[in-house]
């Protein structure tokens, strides 16, 4: 695991953020990031930082403290969630991101920027302030959620394509004071969820997350808490598996 300076990534994602280049491609759900070129290991650029977007949730086999940063150079942690990700859609698992990978990453993507199986009405908070009122502006919000949609995306695939329903994701100051949490919870920012995967226990839910990238991990009777607190500068910067 490497993380960059994180000026560097915070202009690197705002860049991605740009999507000039998105094309509807086969209806109105449906867009196309355009990729310009193959990607491989020691690349670099925004176009790569896109990438570790959509492979954060590729992040390791089995159960391991790391994730994919999301700093627009293309090392050996980009490449290896790359080939999990060819060898999980039936590519070839070569590492280099090539047409038939970029069909693929571009599959998950809808156009207005969410992912296939979530919305972003999902991740709203419950007290009807959609993405706002939390402890970062509203655009932050929804780039967060979009980044936390396609680990939840990942560990949907690694789970059977069972559906993932969202208890709570951002919640609003407001609301986050009125269910009792953390002035500083990761859902104030809109990079955790409190999931349940269909046809699958807390113990199993607990089991994916630990190889998708992860940093904050909590296990409830009924859901399992996900977030991603070790990426960003106002993340708790340690991990916590309470499992």
């Amino acid at each position: 695991m490497s993380i960059g300076p994180l000026r560097v990534v915070a202009a690197l994602v705002m860049a991605v953020l740009v999507f000039s280049g998105v094309a509807a491609v086969s209806g109105p759900e449906a867009a196309a990031y355009e990729w310009n070129r193959e990607l491989r290991e020691g690349d670099s650029g925004a176009d790569v930082a896109e990438l570790q977007i959509r492979v954060a949730g590729w992040a390791a086999d089995g159960a391991e403290q790391t994730f994919v940063a999301v700093d627009g150079e293309f090392g050996p942690g980009t490449e290896a969630a790359v080939v999990r990700f060819q060898k999980a859609y039936g590519l070839d698992g070569s590492g280099v991101v090539d047409g038939a990978t970029q069909e693929k990453l571009n599959a998950l993507e809808k156009a207005d920027g969410s992912t296939a199986h979530f919305e972003f009405a999902e991740f709203h908070s419950k007290d009807g302030a959609g993405f706002g009122g939390g402890n970062v502006d509203e655009s932050t919000v929804r780039e967060n959620v979009r980044r936390l949609m396609y680990k939840l995306e990942a560990i949907r695939k690694k789970a059977g394509d069972a559906a993932i329903t969202v208890n709570s994701g951002f919640r609003s100051k407001a609301h986050n004071e009125n269910v009792g949490g953390a002035a500083n919870s990761q859902h104030t920012y809109g990079i955790a969820a409190d999931i349940v995967i269909s046809g699958k226990s807390v113990g199993q839910a607990i089991d994916l997350a630990k190889t998708s990238g992860m940093s904050g991990i909590i296990r409830y009777n009924t859901f399992t808490h996900v977030d991603s607190r070790m990426e960003y500068p106002y993340g708790t910067q340690y991990w916590y598996w309470k499992v």
